[in-house]
């Protein structure tokens, strides 16, 4: 099985930054889209950025209006976001995942991924 470790998570000011990082291991993941997730109380799980391991493509939300920047390092199997300005809307679990069978090259769905790591809690005061 994959498995998916996220760290990086903390308390920042508004207009701090942070980098997230997700360890990835289990077996190889030439083929996989990865993502990052986020979940505020009371909220639906929202994408965030998506990238695929064989090309380095990348894709965002659109809310996110450039602020973050999703990166892999191939060697390592670990996916990165980094997050700057950050907003207190920002505050919220992030999660990673993975999806090991993409039907297209990226996808905003949930359910389309089939791993996920455990979260990461990032708090965004005023």
């Amino acid at each position: 099985q994959v498995q998916l470790v996220e760290s990086g998570g903390g308390l920042v000011q508004a207009g701090g930054s942070l980098r997230l990082s997700c360890a990835a291991s289990g077996r190889t993941f030439s083929s996989y889209a990865m993502g990052w997730f986020r979940q505020a109380p009371g909220k639906e799980r929202e994408f965030v950025a998506a990238i695929r391991w064989s090309s380095g493509r990348t894709y965002y939300a659109d809310s996110l209006k450039g602020r973050f920047t999703i990166s892999r390092d191939n060697a390592n199997n670990t996916v990165y976001l980094q997050m700057n300005s950050l907003k207190p809307d920002d505050t919220a679990v992030y999660y990673c995942a993975a999806d090991s069978r993409p039907i297209m090259m990226f996808t905003i769905l949930p359910n389309r991924y089939d791993y996920w790591g455990q979260g990461t809690q990032v708090t965004v005061s005023s």
